[in-house]
């Protein structure tokens, strides 16, 4: 992409800059967009290192997709790779028409080198910033990009018009081959290295070697009130983002507009976004914008700081920036009591229809193991499981199989709660429950309330993770540490205006709560959003039943869907 092309903010402009091939519309009804994604690999540089990475339209990160409220999108997706592909529009609904989700061998089969398919669906109901990116093996470290849907025209934002915006895609960079090293990793037993560098939109920034040119650097006017719609699209890092001097209004997160509060910092799990407003209105300057990790766990991570920089027009680049003072890379606390700011508008035009009453009621524990694996280093290898039970991934797409009724791909007797209760969040437990793998999920009626509690354990380590669950948003009600209390935590919850998102974090040793209603039928993956716990199995699937009438089942498939 031009630099020239990057620098403009306006989402009116963006449209000409984005790989965009047109639509078709009249201004007051929905359009149809057009986009064009060629799978190519290509050579580049970061940290003094080159290397093939695979991308869309040949650009890191990949296009940022623009899309109204109410409009169809049509995304031919051909694949020039040497890897199968497949691609997630990370955080829509996709009512009933999983087919256009994306998860590979969950709603589809993928993308073969040398074929095609065309992603197609609605835009209903939703309204901010999505984002998009592979869904199979690693390839989301470098395939990724912003998905920006505007409001319905005439519809205002329920905050101040910003003069302008930008998308902020926080990510990882390795320098090895990616999938080369997991491969290593997995066959020996271990955790993959950690990444190299964070980045922010594809760049690490003058902190690293050879990256004073890799730094993105975002123009501001003294006075002007900013929208940055920013997305964590590393793979396996919770991340706390700051500009130095500048304080952050939150309004909205994972495309639902929240009740404004100001900070100093955000923290962004792999998979969510938030966009903020930022008035540029301190001494005029250099100053940087940071990420770092979040980890209050014993866990390595790639504790570096990505930068790019916030600079007032007119201020040459010699001026040296400053630094933001982001939260300690452990700050539990920070962690909490941000999470808890987080609440849904809750207006008449954007109410939050929490389900009170719950008609199945699912409790999930999150552990962590080792199986015998007598080909790796330490005879063992990890595994990670929900309610003792890791994912075995299938060959044929689980909604082909749902679909078409075909046998033995999948059994529907995933437990709704854990069948060995224990002392979750205690003292450091290493013995084994006997993980089992499978491919268990979840049946559910459609239209019905559903509560699941995710609940930490401390089989090996107390770790903090963020779950995604496709096809649907939910409310998060209620969150804790140490062991959720079935007798008295429920009368804790928010159940007036809680957040509500596609992609939560359940904190270290503890829980989290959510609900939504089952009234998207289909095949619907969850999982943990760390693309590491993720491989060793720690995700299911819920079946979603059709309901009674003709538009409450599951649409047929598309011609072109991929064979398995």
């Amino acid at each position: 992409m031009a630099s020239s092309c990057r620098n403009r903010l306006f989402s009116g402009l963006l449209f000409l800059c984005f790989g965009f091939l047109g639509f078709i519309t009249s201004p007051a009804e929905a359009a149809i967009k057009k986009y064009q994604f060629d799978v190519q690999v290509k050579n580049v540089s970061r940290l003094c290192h080159a290397k093939p990475i695979v991308t869309i339209n040949g650009r890191f990160p990949g296009p940022t997709i623009y899309v109204r409220e109410g409009d169809r999108v049509l995304i031919n997706v051909t694949n020039h790779a040497q890897y199968n592909m497949s691609i997630h529009w990370h955080g829509l609904k996709q009512y009933r028409n999983g087919w256009a989700d994306g998860p590979a061998y969950v709603t589809q089969c993928p993308i073969q080198t040398g074929s095609s398919y065309t992603y197609d669906f609605n835009v209903t109901g939703q309204r901010g910033t999505l984002w998009w990116h592979a869904h199979i093996l690693w390839l989301r470290a470098t395939v990724f990009g912003a998905i920006v849907i505007l409001p319905k025209q005439g519809t205002p934002f329920p905050f101040p018009r910003p003069y302008r915006e930008a998308e902020i895609i926080l990510g990882e960079w390795w320098n090895g081959n990616v999938e080369e090293f997991v491969n290593k990793a997995n066959n020996l037993g271990l955790p993959p290295n950690s990444s190299d560098a964070h980045t922010i939109n594809g760049k690490p920034g003058p902190l690293f070697p050879c990256s004073e040119k890799h730094t993105f650097a975002m123009e501001v006017e003294q006075g002007k009130t900013y929208l940055l719609r920013i997305i964590n699209a590393a793979l396996n890092d919770e991340l706390f983002f700051g500009i130095a001097g500048h304080y952050l209004t939150v309004v909205e997160v994972d495309a639902v507009y929240t009740k404004p509060f100001t900070t100093e910092a955000i923290l962004i799990a792999p998979g969510q976004t938030t966009n903020v407003l930022v008035q540029a209105n301190q001494a005029s300057g250099r100053y940087f914008m940071a990420a770092r990790p979040f980890m209050d766990a014993p866990v390595a991570v790639d504790n570096k700081t990505a930068t790019g920089i916030f600079q007032y027009r007119g201020i040459p680049n010699t001026v040296l920036p400053s630094l933001p003072q982001l939260p300690a890379s452990n700050d539990t606390a920070f962690a909490l009591s941000y999470n808890k700011k987080l609440k849904s508008l809750n207006t008449p035009n954007f109410p939050a229809n929490v389900p009170l009453k719950v008609d199945r009621k699912l409790f999930y524990t999150i552990g962590f193991g080792k199986e015998s694996c007598p080909t790796c280093l330490n005879g063992t290898r990890f595994v990670a499981s929900l309610n003792n039970i890791s994912f075995e991934m299938p060959q044929v797409g689980l909604l082909q199989a749902h679909y078409f009724n075909l046998k033995g791909v999948f059994k529907t007797d995933f437990p709704d709660r854990p069948q060995t209760p224990f002392n979750y969040t205690g003292a450091p437990l290493t013995a084994s429950l006997g993980t089992s793998t499978g491919t268990r999920l979840s049946k559910i009626a459609f239209n019905s309330t559903v509560e699941l509690v995710l609940q930490d354990t401390n089989l090996l380590t107390v770790e903090s993770h963020p779950f995604h669950l496709h096809g649907y948003n939910f409310f998060v009600v209620g969150t804790g540490i140490g062991n959720f209390d079935p007798a008295k935590d429920p009368a804790k919850y928010n159940l007036v205006d809680p957040v509500e998102r596609n992609t939560v974090g359940v904190p270290t040793g503890g829980w989290t709560a959510i609900r939504f209603r089952a009234d998207n039928p289909g095949v619907w993956f969850m999982h943990c959003h760390l693309e590491l716990h993720t491989g060793w199995g720690l995700k299911t699937a819920f079946v979603v039943e059709d309901g009674p009438g003709s538009d409450h089942s599951v649409l047929p498939p598309p011609k072109d869907l991929p064979p398995c």
